[in-house]
């Protein structure tokens, strides 16, 4: 009989339950010779994103039952600390360790060797195996996942794995031969050379003119969302120009590459309102006031800095389809960023030029540099069907990398 005893999981109960307690197990892999942050990091940036997208409707609010790894000299070992695994008796023992004579309320299993903590339990239930049963939905957790890490675009399953093997070699060759043309070619012939590569490029909107300036006259400054470190130079191909762009920290290798010029800011509020201040006078200008990518729909706070330095605002919204690979990366080589995007079959930009930012919403009119910045955020977010958030580029770290994102210079 084994587990099938139990009635299975769709007979239990839900309503009521909220001071219950629920035990349950949760399959895991044990790595030998990662370093022990990097698991960390896994569990906390990248596994969350891809577990999510395949819970049990039934199950997916249960307790984890965790052991923990046994490490020499911050590296995992490949064993696991006393009691070990905790399957069968050793899970039996761990619960009553914990609970002591109390009975957990529910316990959920779904294979025999782990009858002897279920039976521990006051109500049991069987989760059957079903692979035509549909995931979660997403929008049902308690919270929706805005940040994470890690380079795959899809669960890495058997079959998405291999193709990703067979895809590399080509694909490595793909994204230099793309590098090349968009480092090399002048960007007003781009456009149709990147499409001939496999990378499209559409745009939505007016895209406002290009304009002879006079000497009091301030460039434009095109107020971007940010995906990948390719945005600034996907907007100059549209635009069939090259605009400076102005960015907190990118890898010495990307400035090198990049098409268009990049000015490093300082994060010193002062310093950077002046570089800035003499860029527009320049020319036009393009600024990503989220200060760093996100890959969900969702748009982090916006800096005002932008707000209190030129009236000429045109907000930008900047949308990319990957299906391999993520072009950004919080604890990885950022270097690499450009070559994984473009390491994809066909990566595609849709950017959409919005309306001029008009008298009434500047800070002429009397506005705040936030409540200018604010808005700005809002119509970028109603373009792209986002929602806005007030997390910042520190949060983001903080949550991927437990760090507050500075990169401290070699002197």
């Amino acid at each position: 009989m084994g587990i099938t005893i139990f009635p299975t999981l769709e007979k239990c109960i839900s309503e009521g339950r909220a001071r219950d307690t629920i035990v349950a197990n949760m399959d895991g892999t044990l790595l030998r010779r990662m370093k022990v942050s990097d698991i960390e990091s896994a569990a906390r940036a990248v596994l969350p994103k891809f577990y999510s997208e395949d819970l049990h409707p039934e199950s997916w609010r249960v307790f984890s039952s965790w052991t923990e790894i046994e490490t020499y000299k911050g590296r995992a070992t490949g064993f696991v600390r006393l009691p070990g695994v905790l399957i069968g008796k050793n899970k039996a023992n761990a619960l009553r360790r914990i609970f002591g004579e109390t009975q957990p309320e529910i316990g959920l299993g779904n294979c025999d060797t782990e009858i002897p903590y279920m039976t521990l339990c006051k109500e049991s239930y069987y989760v059957p195996r079903n692979p035509r049963i549909k995931a979660l939905c997403t929008n049902k957790l308690p919270k929706p996942i805005i940040f994470h890490d890690g380079r795959l675009v899809k669960k890495p399953t058997p079959l998405m794995s291999l193709l990703i093997i067979l895809w590399i070699p080509f694909g490595f060759l793909l994204a230099c031969v793309r590098l090349s043309v968009m480092s090399l070619l002048p960007i007003p012939l781009q456009n149709y050379a990147l499409l001939a590569i496999g990378i499209r490029l559409t745009s939505k909107g007016t895209p406002p003119p290009r304009i002879k300036k006079s000497k009091d006259q301030s460039g434009v400054l095109f107020v971007c969302c940010h995906r990948t470190l390719c945005d600034s130079v996907c907007l100059s191909v549209l635009l069939s120009r090259s605009i400076p762009v102005v960015t907190y920290s990118v890898s010495r290798f990307s400035e090198i590459i990049s098409p268009i010029k990049t000015v490093r800011l300082t994060r010193e509020r002062a310093s950077d309102a002046s570089i800035i201040k003499q860029l527009l006078k320049k020319g036009d200008l393009i600024i990503f006031p989220e200060g760093t990518t996100s890959r969900e729909p969702f748009l982090l706070r916006f800096s005002s800095l932008f707000a209190e330095l030129t009236d000429e605002i045109v907000p930008v919204a900047m949308e990319n389809k990957m299906s391999m690979f993520h072009g950004t990366t919080t604890r990885g080589w950022k270097w690499m960023d450009a070559f994984f995007f473009l390491m994809n079959p066909r990566p595609t930009y849709e950017i959409t030029f919005l309306n001029k930012l008009s008298y009434e919403f500047t800070c002429k009119s009397g506005k705040s540099i936030h409540e200018v910045a604010n808005y700005v955020q809002k119509v970028i977010a109603e373009t792209l069907s986002y929602e806005c958030t007030t997390f910042t580029r520190k949060d983001k770290y903080m949550v991927l990398a437990r760090n507050d994102g500075t990169v401290v210079k070699n002197t």
